[in-house]
């Protein structure tokens, strides 16, 4: 069992082999320096023997002890140098490798796609990043460390006091094969006891983190009771695996130690005896009883070993599980990434997207969109609408390569989505999505943040200060920052937890705006502003983004009435399709929305057109112009 736990735990460790390499030499001194101190231990036994072999003889003198102290003060002093070598090079890898390995942890968790992160609770990666890393350093630090000494120790003494009284030692390691047998017994059940508790403590991250996460639903819905029931059952149980393994790893030790104080018993009893009939000295007696007491460290680090080794395996294969998670949507491994630019086509004479019947399902779901097909032209300003669930979002995302469309179903500027560098593509793009988010920050480096990474408040120039001015003027933000004591350096809470609803969707529509995208998607991104705020909003976009496509997806007619082309997605598919007025006209999905919203003529005439129409290919042959 123990073998087959130990086979599966190094099988683990492979993943750490680049670290462990690189931090070779730092390795190599620290085990150098921990081998002296081995050494340097075994050496100390004999000073005492010598010791007491000249006071019990009567012939000695005091110079003779002097020195043998002397001896004993120096080698201990090696000792504490020695230990001070190993700890720096050894506990300072350890912790260099996992500061490296969470960093890598942390930057492929960003390369991971939307689908990843539908599958996994935040707080069980939180888990993994901290308390999970935190077991592979231990067990890279002082499992290693127990690992070599306690082999080099265990060794050395077994040689030097069989060597001395060959039969006083075969007697006191008699309780040897029962600290082995225990070993076996407890290595595979300390591991599973332990991923049990790693677990639990996740499902607490977990509950913690998305209680304060929603806390304003949580207060908002007088629910606090029911969460410190929530968090008390997920604390509970965290408890309990704990406890568990305590129970386990407090009966593993207490075992060991027992035994190995049998082996103390056994030279009182067989020792003393060797001494009376004289084949062996005082000095000699004392040394095998140090000896004895310092085999215990061994016996115990054996155990202490397998459990630093179980607790690093099982956690550095939940590490690696999410490291070896392949990000469905990837850059090509040529063509861009390799340096290619896109053709970049002039306006008016380049379709700006294409979709062509585009269908897809997310995993275990049924069909969002089915069949799809439109042309958009550069410079069109379209609306898309439709009924919770029509795929309006779906759509966006596909655009954006959020999530991976069937190949040759999206195209961007004449490309394949597929066949462009992620960052490039995503480059091109202004997105304010359904759900503002906004980070634990200032204002001004929330609409900033889209910017070169690292320019940070003081390194921002007064180029940065100027674009702040014209996307908060444009998202109609420029008045509310005036009210605020700080102006844009505002901090606000996390996601944004000091604004309003209004205040948070013009931050993110500020955010898309910044570095001019050649493409802006607003994705019901002024649901929560006023009649007013929306049309100096939307009239000052028309102006500013003249000649660039614009998308809007709204629920609100009031917001899409004057763009250059409508969609109307019902179930996945185009429902209707044309100008506000060609689809009031028809009386269909949109016509209704409009008489709802009570919508008159004047209230849908103060934007004029904004540019070409795309086509919709599910409404008009393609290839047709409309």
């Amino acid at each position: 069992m123990l073998h087959s736990s130990f086979k599966v735990s190094l099988g683990e460790f492979k993943t750490l082999l680049p670290y462990l390499s690189r931090y070779r030499r730092s390795y190599i001194g620290g085990f150098g320096c921990l081998i002296i101190v081995d050494a340097a231990q075994v050496i100390i036994p004999q000073f005492m023997r010598r010791a007491v072999d000249l006071i019990a003889s009567g012939s000695f003198t005091w110079q003779e002890i002097g020195i043998l102290c002397a001896g004993m003060v120096g080698v201990m002093a090696l000792i504490a140098l020695g230990r001070f070598l190993w700890r720096y090079f050894i506990h300072g890898s350890s912790r260099r490798i996992e500061t490296e390995i969470r960093e890598t942890l942390f930057e492929h968790l960003l390369t991971l796609s939307y689908d990843f992160y539908q599958k996994h609770k935040i707080g069980d990666l939180m888990a993994r990043a901290t308390n999970d890393l935190n077991a592979v350093r231990m067990s890279i630090g002082l499992g290693l460390v127990a690992l070599v000494d306690g082999t080099i120790m265990a060794a050395s003494i077994l040689v030097i006091i069989f060597i001395q009284d060959a039969r006083t030692a075969a007697f006191a390691v008699l309780p040897l094969p029962c600290i082995t047998a225990i070993i076996l017994l407890f290595g595979g059940a300390l591991g599973n006891r332990f991923k049990k508790a790693q677990e639990t403590y996740a499902a607490m991250s977990d509950t913690v983190q998305e209680t304060f996460a929603g806390i304003r639903v949580v207060k908002s819905f007088v629910k606090e009771g029911w969460f410190i029931k929530k968090f008390a059952d997920t604390n509970d149980d965290y408890r309990e695996a704990n406890m568990a393994l305590v129970k386990l790893y407090g009966a593993f030790f207490p075992l060991i130690v027992f035994l190995s104080g049998l082996t103390t018993v056994i030279v009182l009893l067989v020792g003393g005896v060797r001494v009376v009939e004289g084949f062996m000295s005082p000095g000699d007696l004392l040394a095998l009883f140090r000896y004895l007491q310092m085999l215990i460290w061994p016996l115990m680090g054996a155990g202490f070993t397998v459990n630093m080794i179980q607790r690093g395996a099982v956690s550095l294969k939940r590490v690696n599980e999410i490291l070896e998670t392949v990000p469905s949507i990837m850059s090509p491994v040529a063509g861009l990434k390799s340096g290619l630019t896109p053709p970049k086509r002039p306006a008016g004479q380049a379709d700006a997207i294409v979709i062509r019947d585009l269908s897809f399902a997310y995993p275990e779901g049924s069909k969002v969109l089915k069949g799809v097909s439109l042309t958009i032209k550069q410079g069109a300003w379209v609306g898309i609408l439709g009924r919770t669930g029509s795929g309006k979002s779906t759509l966006i995302k596909a655009i954006t390569r959020m999530i991976d469309p069937p190949p040759g179903t999206v195209l961007v500027k004449g490309r394949d989505v597929r066949d462009w560098d992620l960052k490039e593509l995503r480059g091109c793009f202004g997105v304010t999505p359904q759900d503002s988010y906004l980070f634990s920050d200032s204002i001004r480096n929330n609409i900033l943040y889209r910017l070169e990474p690292d320019a940070t408040s003081s390194s921002r120039g007064q180029g940065d200060d100027t674009l702040l001015k014209q996307v908060t003027a444009l998202a109609a933000l420029d008045t509310d920052l005036g009210s605020f004591a700080q102006g844009a350096d505002t901090l606000i809470g996390e996601r944004g937890l000091t604004l309003s609803g209004g205040q948070k969707q013009r931050t993110a529509i500020a955010r898309a705006l910044m570095g001019e995208p050649e493409f802006l998607i607003l994705d019901d991104a002024l649901s929560a502003v006023d009649a007013e705020t929306e049309k100096r909003i939307l009239t000052g976009l028309l102006a500013k983004r003249a000649g660039k496509t614009t998308i809007i997806v709204s629920h609100r007619v009031s917001t899409l009435c004057n763009a250059g082309y409508l969609l109307v997605l019902d179930q996945g598919r185009i429902a209707e399709a044309g100008t506000p007025l060609e689809l009031t006209a028809r009386g269909g999905f949109y016509a209704r929305m409009a008489a709802l919203q009570q919508l008159d003529q004047e209230e849908t005439s103060w934007i004029p057109s904004p540019g070409p129409s795309p086509s919709a290919a599910s409404a008009v042959p393609e290839g047709s112009s409309v």
